[in-house]
């Protein structure tokens, strides 16, 4: 059976609090054939840990939102 996941860095996004967040450069075993992300424990505990903190961004970026209806 071939191997399709590869370990790369990914852009990982959430909502919380009312407030987007960007986490650039997050190690994660991804699916060359579907797309799906897998995190270890400990990666998803540091992403909390950071958003949690309310640590000073590297960065801040300015986002348009659209309403579907």
């Amino acid at each position: 059976m071939k191997e399709t996941m590869i370990h790369t860095e990914v852009t990982y996004s959430l909502e919380y609090g009312g407030r987007f967040y960007l986490i650039e450069h997050v190690p994660a075993r991804v699916c060359r054939e579907t797309g799906e992300q897998y995190f270890a424990p400990e990666t998803v505990e540091r992403i909390q840990s950071l958003i949690k903190s309310r640590k000073k961004p590297d960065k801040t970026i300015e986002t348009p939102v659209f309403e579907y209806a």
